[in-house]
């Protein structure tokens, strides 16, 4: 039960920081790039691999795992908006917004990944 606990805290945290870098998103900057999905996606992508890269015992160290990549990052990032965003693009007409956000996005996190996993 202790790590629903972990979970819930860690995800609570990360869905709420998603949140508020979205409204800053719509409140300060105004483009057809929807850069707050890209920063909370790049954002979680650097949690996970600085876990991967800085942790000696690797993915051992529970509760701290749950907390911060099953809760935090997986509250934090979202696949699922960064789908509908990228098809909203397509269907508005700006086919090359929506190519850039598909490459930033998989670039920027996968090379984040390979990062964290390089030693």
């Amino acid at each position: 039960m202790k790590a629903v606990f972990w979970i819930f805290l860690g995800g609570g945290t990360g869905s709420v920081l998603r949140y508020l870098i979205g409204v800053f998103q719509k409140n300060l900057l105004t483009t057809n790039l929807p850069l707050g999905t890209f920063v909370s996606n790049m954002f979680a992508c650097a949690v996970m691999a600085a876990w991967i890269r800085f942790q000696p015992s690797g993915f051992t160290q529970e509760p701290m795992k749950l907390l911060l990549l099953t809760g935090f990052c997986g509250g934090l990032s979202t696949f699922s908006t960064f789908s509908m965003e990228t098809i909203a693009l397509f269907r508005s007409g700006h086919l090359q917004w929506a190519i850039v956000n598909m490459l930033i996005n998989l670039m920027v996190c996968l090379g984040l990944l390979l990062w964290g996993i390089k030693k």
